[in-house]
């Protein structure tokens, strides 16, 4: 058993978030732990953000981004949000970079509390997505869900967060599909040799877009930050939105927005709400756990 690492239960939209204090040590979290984390009701989450020490000079910290099936993730926008939040508490700054395996984040918690996230630059090109066949245009591809006269979803906009992503743009509202039937269909399709985050997307005005997402890794979930930056991108490359947006997440508890901005410069900047929740202690290795008895606002 490995000595016991603080966490913060947090959240991000209704995204949960595991936030894991790992600094200071040389041991990881296995996913043999964090799929035992997110068996147990009290500790589910969509992520895990295990925060290390700083492996590059000017860097606050090293973040690792563990799903609920033990895999790992390239990008997570709402959970980076409550790694700033929880980092802020603790230290009184404002301004944060951190390193992820998807290159460098760099985010600020403002006065009112919402974080702004520099989500870096989208990528479209088909084998850097990756795509198992080469689409000159990835705004809109050929792939499709349900009968070839009739399908339910077709013509994802697909690209690059750090992970793969493909919107499928909806007229009708986004609780009129099966995202929970189709997601994992969509998910595993040969198309993504990498799997892909799916995003059905309303588009309600030229600023708005409404959004359900099922997950790569984590299933049907409440939010997903670097899906919201996806949508904003492709409502903009396929003429639908302006370079800001509101993505209205339609299965997040209130508040349930997120502003989406995709730069001049091509980056991407998406601000929103973290929010604490409670905190204890869990080991690494196996999953085990105990949570704080004087609620303590920590990791």
């Amino acid at each position: 058993m490995s000595e016991r690492a603080p966490f913060a239960k947090m959240n991000g939209l209704g995204n949960k978030i595991l936030v894991v204090d790992m600094r200071g040590r040389k041991d990881k979290i296995t996913p043999k732990a964090a799929i035992a984390l997110a068996a147990d009701p009290q500790t589910s989450f969509d992520q895990i953000m295990a925060v290390y020490d700083p492996k590059a000079e000017g860097t606050d910290a090293w973040i690792d981004i563990l799903n609920c099936d033990g895999t790992f993730a390239q990008a997570c926008g709402n959970g980076t949000r409550c790694v700033v939040q929880a980092l802020a508490a603790e230290t009184g700054k404002q301004v944060f970079t951190f390193q992820t395996i998807a290159g460098i984040l760099n985010a600020i918690e403002h006065e009112d509390g919402l974080i702004s996230v520099d989500m870096g630059k989208p990528v479209f090109e088909w084998d850097k997505i990756p795509l198992a066949e080469e689409f000159h245009d990835t705004s809109r591809i050929e792939l499709q869900i349900g009968p070839i006269d009739d399908p339910v979803l077709h013509s994802p906009s697909v690209m690059s967060m750090g992970n793969p992503h493909a919107v499928f743009w909806v007229n009708k509202d986004v609780w009129s599909y099966d995202l929970e039937k189709f997601g994992p269909l969509l998910e595993n399709h040969p198309m993504f040799p990498e799997r892909a985050n799916i995003t059905i997307a309303q588009v309600t005005s030229p600023t708005s877009i409404t959004t359900r997402t099922w997950e790569r890794g984590a299933g049907l979930t409440l939010a997903c930050g670097s899906a919201a930056c996806a949508t904003a991108v492709n409502g903009v490359r396929t003429g639908r939105t302006e370079r800001k947006v509101t993505i209205n997440v339609a299965s997040a508890p209130a508040p349930s927005k997120l502003e989406l901005e995709w730069r001049d410069d091509d980056h991407v900047i998406m601000t929103g709400p973290a929010e604490w929740e409670w905190s204890g202690e869990l080991d690494p290795e196996t999953g085990d756990w105990q949570r704080d008895q004087d609620e303590a606002r920590a990791i």
